[in-house]
């Protein structure tokens, strides 16, 4: 197993995406809107536009393994979800389609493993950023890479918001398209490390941008720029998560707990127009 750093600049497309309003709508439902988010959850409400969250762009992003072929060979299953960016440049739409490109825009030697960032360019809709852990793939001399971080102020949030998961969120989350057995099958995620299946991290990352909607843009997608973070350890069905929101302007910067002091998402950022 080889880690190829030459493959940074490697870039893969145009791919064309394509969803429908249903897509949405299982989306809003796998990351826990309900009857009081009837624009995102419904497309037939009185007096009401079907609107999507923002974080279904990650979604969209998330292309399959062949766009890290050219990083080198390595075994998939040591491939863990490191970091997550989403901008949108503009609400997206209900249903639609897209051509994107696909850069792969870094490769980290990190000691114990390796970290490869990509870029997803989805015209004048979104951008996506991404990075993502190979363990056991680090220790050739390589750079490590960047190291700034997003650190909360030593003061009280100004907004907190929080959501308790369920037993079975992430058999309805799975359907918008990651259906990697972690996440379902007890055996599997057992054999993983794990007590039981975990959250995917990006309907934890799901869970959170709703949290971001509703407290900072006031619930309107046209309003909400960027968000990003970093998946510090995993969430489980049935947690409670809770966003804590530091505010400076347009921007805002987050940490979504399980638990006090059990952050599954930190350094996380969000900008957004007031």
């Amino acid at each position: 197993m080889t880690i190829d750093a030459s493959a940074v600049g490697t870039r893969i497309g145009p791919v064309t995406l394509r969803w429908s309003s249903k897509d949405c709508l299982v989306y809003a439902l796998g990351i826990g809107a309900g009857t009081e988010e009837l624009a995102f959850t419904t497309e037939n409400t009185a007096g009401t536009e079907q609107r999507v969250f923002p974080t279904y762009a990650a979604v969209l992003a998330t292309l399959g393994p062949e766009i890290f072929e050219a990083a080198g060979t390595f075994d998939l299953a040591d491939m863990v979800h490191g970091e997550q960016g989403i901008e949108l440049h503009r609400p997206l739409p209900p249903d639609g389609s897209l051509e994107v490109m696909v850069e792969l825009t870094g490769i980290w030697d990190k000691g114990s493993g390796a970290v490869i960032t990509s870029r997803v360019e989805g015209g004048d809709v979104f951008t996506a950023t991404s990075a993502v852990f190979i363990r056991g793939q680090g220790g050739w001399g390589g750079d490590r890479g960047p190291s700034a971080r997003a650190v909360p102020p030593e003061r009280d949030p100004d907004h907190q918001w929080s959501y308790s998961t369920w037993d079975g969120i992430n058999l309805l989350y799975r359907l918008s398209g990651d259906r990697n057995p972690l996440h379902s099958d007890p055996s599997f995620a057992r054999a993983a490390g794990f007590e039981r299946p975990i959250l995917h991290g990006l309907c934890t990352y799901g869970i959170t941008g709703r949290g971001l909607l509703h407290s900072l843009c006031g619930s309107d997608p046209a309003r909400f720029v960027s968000m990003s973070g970093r998946f510090s350890r995993p969430a489980y069905p049935g947690d409670t998560l809770t966003v804590s929101m530091w505010v400076d302007g347009d921007r805002a910067t987050f940490v979504t707990e399980r638990a006090p002091g059990e952050a599954v998402i930190d350094q996380g950022t969000c900008t957004f127009r007031p």
